[in-house]
């Protein structure tokens, strides 16, 4: 019996558009309204744009050190209180926090990969996971002592809506997708046209390879791991203007992460940020189409159909 070729590319982003099409449809259909569903598409592809963020840094420490991190999004949430301690009490700009938050985040994600993460490599999965979940745990604990459990907010001047189709975005918002896509292309070119992403690259394709051509890996997986929590953490800067700051705020962008991630493909940084923006869309259509349920239902649904259609993701080699 043959075996059939596998979709390419193109086929298989078109597939994605057909769905998202027909999607479209239904929700107009069922909404009897065009502006609710631009809204919906607008409020989508900017909070997407995030997602992609955060689950560029999730997918770029799995893909090179083969660690799913529990502890992403309680480190993103560590960047939100910075922001709002810099914001309130130094008068900075939020926005400009992201000089300050980023680098910090990725000071920290070198300590806790050099001090921590870097003696479990090489032991068993189940040991990786443990570390990480309960390094989440305790920056949550260590949060919710410090800050208690009082939310926090950021007040941004300047957050004027805009319209466009007929739906309006808050700049907040339009600020966050756009920081996020600029972020991305920053992380790509360095991934695809410096040494140190060469070097990344062929640590994650082939760590003993790597190791026999002089390619410090233990170093590239510090630096790794570190360059996915500045990430986490630039995300965090950019959505704590909209977002209630809570201890437990990241979990909600960490669980949203790993659907992005596995759609898009376990360690494909360009499938995230794709894989962010159809997340996206699929949680503001699915509020339409079923308004008395959780958005998340149909972000739920999505992650199922593709664990059981296409496991390796969209962007995903068949292994």
């Amino acid at each position: 019996m043959t075996r059939r070729a596998p979709l390419s590319l193109a086929a298989r982003l078109a597939v994605a558009a057909a769905v998202v099409a027909v999607v479209l449809v239904l929700a107009y259909a069922r909404s009897g309204s065009g502006i609710v569903v631009s809204q919906a598409v607008l409020t989508g592809l900017l909070l997407g744009g995030v997602y992609g963020l955060v689950a560029m840094g999730l997918t770029l420490i799995f893909g090179v050190l083969d660690i799913v991190n529990f502890a992403h999004g309680a480190l993103m949430t560590v960047a939100m209180y910075g922001t709002v301690l810099l914001a309130s009490h130094a008068g900075l700009d939020p926005y400009l926090t992201l000089l300050v938050t980023a680098p910090a985040l990725f000071g920290i994600g070198m300590a806790l990969q050099s001090g921590l993460i870097n003696r479990t490599m090489g032991s068993s999965l189940a040991n990786q996971l443990l570390l990480t979940l309960g390094i989440g745990l305790l920056i949550e604990n260590v949060l919710l002592l410090s800050f208690g459990s009082e939310p926090r907010s950021v007040a941004v001047g300047y957050a004027a809506p805009l319209r466009a189709f007929g739906a309006v975005a808050d700049l907040t918002r339009v600020i966050a997708f756009l920081g996020a896509l600029g972020l991305a292309a920053l992380l790509y070119l360095l991934l695809q046209r410096t040494r140190v992403g060469t070097a990344i690259r062929a640590v994650a394709a082939n760590p003993d390879g790597a190791q026999l051509v002089g390619i410090d890996v233990r170093r590239m997986y510090v630096l790794t791991f570190a360059l996915g929590t500045a990430c986490a953490g630039a995300a965090g800067t950019l959505v704590a203007p909209f977002v209630t700051v809570e201890a437990t705020t990241g979990e909600l962008f960490n669980i949203i992460a790993f659907v992005v991630v596995v759609l898009g493909g376990m360690g494909n940084v360009v499938g995230a940020l794709v894989g962010g923006l159809l997340i996206g869309l699929t949680e503001q259509l699915g509020g339409v189409l079923l308004p008395e349920q959780s958005p998340l239902l149909a972000v739920f649904v999505v992650f199922v159909l593709v664990l059981f259609l296409r496991p390796q993701g969209l962007f995903g080699r068949s292994s």
